[in-house]
């Protein structure tokens, strides 16, 4: 029976693994969609997050079930909790490459944003997917420092964020309010995408050490070999 309970965490912690990987590649797709006014690859974004809903859904009944019948403490208690949050997080991650994609399916059959603004919204998107591929990594290796470190690689889209700013504030802005109004939704997809990928490394460093990601550095973490 506990080789069957331990079984149960390993599933929630592949749950998470797949949930990670898929809203990874629904930001790229969704950038992809956003910059060449793809209406196809628009529409698979909008259709694939049901799939990472039904992960959510099916790995909170795995998390409750355990919790009601198997009652864990201690270290196994802090797995169960710790994960339904992050399962939280890649949800809203989720809905926000969505979001980036039902934005070009809005403005299709041309680009919501700019061409001036493609170098900036592609490096947004490309550096979205490789944070949220770094936390699925962290979820696997239970590595603190790599964890530590997605947030000071977040500090790069918080630059790309104010750098839209700075041209939506620009007196040389000449493409109207409602394309003002689309950059700045998007912008802030992007950047509240990245901020759920650093949630979801701290929440693992929480995990690992029983303490919050903002009490420790890289240089002096310490992790234990706990497991999903």
């Amino acid at each position: 029976m506990r080789d069957a309970y331990h079984e149960e965490l390993d599933s929630i912690g592949d749950g998470l693994v797949e949930m990670a990987r898929l809203v990874g590649s629904a930001i790229g797709r969704a950038t992809t969609a956003l910059l060449d006014a793809d209406l196809k690859i628009a529409e698979s974004v909008i259709a694939a997050d049901e799939k990472v809903d039904d992960l959510q859904r099916g790995l909170e009944n795995r998390a409750i079930d355990l919790l009601a019948r198997q009652q864990p403490v201690a270290t196994d208690l802090r797995i169960v909790v710790t994960s339904l949050r992050m399962s939280a997080d890649l949800e809203r991650s989720g809905d926000l490459a969505r979001h980036v994609a039902k934005l070009a399916r809005l403005r299709f059959p041309v680009s919501a944003v700019p061409r001036d603004l493609h170098s900036t919204l592609l490096e947004m998107g490309q550096l979205a997917q490789r944070l949220m591929a770094k936390a699925a990594e962290v979820i696997i290796s239970k590595d603190v420092d790599a964890a530590l470190q997605l947030e000071a690689d977040d500090d790069r889209m918080d630059e790309l964020h104010r750098t839209l700013f700075q041209h939506l504030l620009d007196d040389r802005w000449q493409h109207g309010i409602e394309t003002a109004v689309d950059v700045t939704l998007v912008g802030r997809y992007y950047e509240r995408f990245a901020d759920h990928a650093v949630s979801v490394a701290k929440r693992v460093v929480y995990l690992v050490t029983g303490e919050h990601a903002d009490e420790l550095t890289p240089a002096t973490a310490i992790g234990d070999d706990t497991a999903v």
